[in-house]
């Protein structure tokens, strides 16, 4: 419940300072921000990227899956 609070003094006060600016670059960047919110991840990836998940997609629907154990045990190093 607090935490809810907390999320909806933040936005007042965001409505509060948006209100009162009058810099039309920041009222735009503003407006660019929330569109990057709304993209699709996926349209912003590397083609290399988008096949390296597709390849991972069929590895896991072929049953080539690792424990969590195992691939922290090939991992630990570097964590």
């Amino acid at each position: 419940m607090k935490a809810d609070l907390n999320i909806q003094s933040k936005k007042l006060e965001l409505i509060q300072w948006l209100s009162t600016i009058e810099d039309l670059s920041v009222l735009n960047k503003i407006i660019d921000l929330k569109k990057q919110e709304n993209k699709d991840w996926w349209n912003s990836i590397s083609e290399n990227e988008k096949q390296s998940i597709e390849k991972g997609l069929q590895d896991a629907e072929a049953g080539k899956l690792n424990s969590h154990s195992k691939a922290k045990q090939l991992y630990d190093k570097w964590l």
